[in-house]
């Protein structure tokens, strides 16, 4: 089997370098395509609810309606990943969620959308991503060998940096000239590109787990292998408080531009590009990084905490962007090293699980951190929305350090583990 690695210039080698493999280079294509349309859709859907209901706390519920089945579901999502064939799973959610886009599409363009069907359509997304989430993020290290799968993990997430400025910008601009339905087409469209890219992928360069048949406990067995090792269940502890607490930006930021410094909309946008921009850098920075122990992950949590709290403190608003500068950084250096050091240290035939675990404690804590955030920014004030972030991501990074040098080093601190596994799928010299 080979990955079908094309030699680029030198300067690129490092940052770029898993992009030089054909597969992996058609998943990402696909990968900013349908996440740009996906935040053109975000955007769409929240001046939706706006106008439907003029109420902050429903457009609140709807975005936690989408994650809420991440919460309930999630881990389901991941057994099925390790057992089935994830190629074909992603054909499966990916023409689902594009059915579910196109369904908003038509609903609001025939004038029959109601603040319930928004409920109903953002709780079946939800339920696509149950299944999508884990499966999208444990294919990647079958399109690559183990010694780029920090590589290709890192540009991934700058894709989705990428996708967020972009999408919503365009998402913004296109739903004021041709209305929101057209926003919601193209979205249900961009889902048709990681649909076609992964169909002209190379079987013989994906090194997929076999499918395998149902078994009892598959759930249970997850969950055991998890808390047995150290080394994947102290950062999955990291990710849940820090998804609960500080990734809830589009819950903390809102308040600072307008309740800190009494700026509007425009104010609100410029500190997420400012963001976007600063996760850009840290992504680029952290890509062309080819090694790295599984303790770097507290560094990043303890450095990017301080960003935060820095941010939260800001007495100006340049110093307000210069922060969030580092906060963008921060946020796709920790994102980016947590999911390389859970799959890196995950079974292959595990690594759908614990993918469904860092999910759940990513992305499925928004319907418990959202609330907590806003309640805490409107009882003491916008800045303590983002200290509440800030402060206990210093302090779980500072408790988990000593545990994660004690504990038995990931397969990214050990290059003959790497060079062992690309010698079995083949990888190309």
């Amino acid at each position: 089997m080979t990955f079908g690695v094309v030699r680029w210039p030198a300067f690129w080698r490092k940052a770029f370098s898993s992009l030089a493999i054909g597969n992996y280079r058609l998943y990402f294509i696909g990968q900013v395509v349908s996440l740009s349309g996906t935040w053109m859709q975000t955007v769409a859907q929240s001046i939706l609810v706006l106008d439907l209901t003029h109420s902050g706390t429903l457009l609140g519920l709807t975005i936690g309606a989408r994650f809420a089945p991440l919460l309930l579901f999630g881990p389901i999502g991941g057994v099925i990943a390790d057992r089935a064939n994830k190629r074909n799973i992603l054909y499966v959610t990916q023409a689902l969620s594009g059915l579910l886009a196109l369904a908003f599409g038509v609903l609001t363009s025939a004038g029959l959308i109601r603040i319930w069907i928004v409920f109903v359509l953002a709780v079946a997304l939800g339920m696509v991503n149950v299944f999508d989430t884990p499966a999208r993020q444990a294919f990647i290290p079958e399109l690559v060998p183990a010694s780029q799968v920090r590589n290709a993990v890192t540009l991934n997430s700058i894709s989705a940096n990428m996708a967020r400025i972009l999408g919503a910008a365009i998402g913004g601009g296109i739903t004021a000239v041709l209305g929101l339905a057209f926003c919601f087409a193209l979205n249900a469209a961009s889902f048709l590109a990681v649909i076609v890219t992964i169909a002209l992928m190379t079987d013989s360069a994906i090194a997929a787990t076999p499918s395998r048949p149902r078994e009892k406990g598959e759930l249970r067995a997850g969950l055991t292998y998890v808390r047995t090792r150290p080394q994947i269940l102290l950062p999955l502890i990291m990710v849940a408080v820090v998804g609960t607490l500080a990734w809830e930006f589009q819950v903390s930021i809102p308040l600072i531009a307008n309740g800190t410094f009494d700026r509007g909309a425009g104010t609100y946008g410029a500190m997420t590009a400012t963001m976007g921009a600063g996760a850009v850098v840290g992504g680029l920075v952290s890509a062309s990084r080819t090694s790295g122990r599984g303790v770097s992950l507290a560094f990043a949590a303890i450095g990017w905490g301080i960003a935060i709290t820095a941010a939260a403190l800001a007495p100006t608003l340049a110093t307000e962007y210069a922060a969030l500068v580092f906060v963008g950084y921060g946020a796709i250096t920790f994102n980016a090293l947590a999911k390389t050091t859970l799959q890196l240290a995950s079974a292959p035939e595990m690594r759908g699980r614990v993918m469904a675990l860092w999910g759940l404690a990513w992305q499925g804590s928004t319907p418990i951190g959202g609330p907590i955030v806003g309640v805490v920014a409107a009882d003491l004030g916008p800045r303590f929305g983002l200290l509440i972030g800030g402060v206990p991501t210093i302090i779980v990074g500072l408790l988990v350090l000593p545990a994660l040098l004690r504990s038995a080093p990931t397969t990214s601190d050990r290059p003959e583990d790497a060079a062992a596994r690309d010698t079995a799928v083949g990888q190309a010299p």
